[in-house]
């Protein structure tokens, strides 16, 4: 049977986001995560297969044409990793009765002892029981397999959209316990999960915020628009002042485009410079992310973050045209934060230090899937 991304209309939607993250029509790591789980919902739902390796391979072929479009929005690969994941579990379950993460076969390895010693912890949760037995490659019946599997294929995917879903509500529960009464809080940049995470810490404490603005793309004064508008006692500075203020603040609480699987992480231009400034005062680094932000990729690129660059307009304008002339003008999009700058990640699984990181990849995501 083909392995194809069959019908037309299978091939459209993936064909339709796939133009839409190569213009930067869906932006930030959660929409472009949430657009990727339902074109994989929409394309297992139609799919056509016989056994788990097709399903697999047309997965990986949407996953690679996702992936290629816009090879800088790390969370579309991400996705489709964890995915794939889920389908193995499942599969696992359908065909075995057990849940195991580490296969049976196979020498030693340091990522199974580290496994092994750290289980996850299962919550049980009611699945649709498959009817019959699986019996794939069926020569009287093609379709009897996915027929069978589907069901709980789905509810797996809705599981993953349910988490990317409730992200922020999780990663923001435990706010309370991280900031306290009286402190000074620095951060830059608008990011979703930081604001969240520092509006429901003001239902409990009463504390003071600084942000960066962080030019040139000034992100800073809509979180401090959004902050204040929230009750909480808010400042913006311009990023120039972030190493004269760091001396009086009690934390920096940063957010992150990617979390790279040395516990280093891409994060938005400013980040390196409150992250350095803070090591300078001793002051802790708090990194507030989904964990689909988890990318088992390395920073093998330039240090600034991925090579992804903005408009050098807005940092220097052609009207400068003597100066434009005898200049380079680079407008990094993200910074790359070496992971002895940042003290913990708040994930919406909990808080882990960056030497942690390694260990959450290998449980979120399968070693063949490293390479989509």
């Amino acid at each position: 049977m083909a392995t194809d991304i069959h019908p037309a209309a299978n091939q459209r939607f993936v064909e339709n986001l796939a133009s839409r993250l190569r213009r930067r029509q869906v932006v930030g790591s959660r929409a472009a995560a949430l657009e990727t789980l339902l074109v994989l919902r929409q394309v297992v739902s139609k799919a056509r297969f016989s056994n788990i390796d097709q399903l697999v391979e047309i997965i990986r072929s949407v996953g690679r044409r996702l992936v290629e479009a816009q090879p800088k929005e790390h969370s579309v690969g991400n996705t489709v990793r964890k995915v794939l994941h889920h389908i193995r579990e499942e599969y696992q379950t359908a065909t075995k009765g057990t849940t195991a993460g580490v296969p049976a076969k196979g020498g030693f390895s340091i990522s199974k002892f580290v496994l092994q010693g750290q289980p996850r912890k299962h919550v049980p949760i009611q699945k649709s029981e498959i009817k019959g037995t699986l019996k794939e490659n069926d020569p009287d019946d093609p379709d009897s397999f996915a027929r069978g599997l589907k069901p709980v294929l789905m509810e797996a995917i809705q599981d993953v959209l349910d988490e990317l879903e409730t992200v922020y509500d999780n990663v923001s529960k435990n706010a309370k316990d991280h900031i306290h009464s009286d402190e000074i809080i620095l951060t830059l940049g608008m990011s979703k999960t930081v604001e969240a995470f520092l509006k429901s810490a003001a239902h409990h404490r009463n504390y003071t915020v600084i942000v960066a603005e962080t030019a040139p793309s000034y992100g800073g004064r809509d979180m401090a628009s959004s902050l204040s508008s929230a009750g909480i006692s808010t400042f913006l500075v311009p990023d120039s002042s972030i190493f004269a203020l760091m001396s009086r603040v009690n934390k920096v609480i940063l957010g992150a485009h990617a979390i790279l699987a040395n516990g280093g992480m891409f994060a938005i231009t400013g980040s390196l410079i409150a992250a350095t400034a803070a090591r300078s005062h001793s002051t802790p680094v708090v990194v507030c992310a989904g964990q689909f932000k988890l990318t088992p990729l390395w920073n093998l690129y330039h240090e600034y973050g991925a090579l992804d660059f903005g408009d050098p307009n807005s940092v220097l304008g052609f009207e400068e045209g003597d100066l434009v002339d005898k200049v380079d003008v680079v407008n990094p999009y993200y910074d790359y934060v070496r992971p002895e700058l940042v003290d913990a990640f708040i994930t919406n699984d909990g808080d882990h230090p960056p030497s942690s990181i390694y260990r959450l990849l290998k449980e979120t995501y399968d070693d063949e899937d490293n390479e989509i």
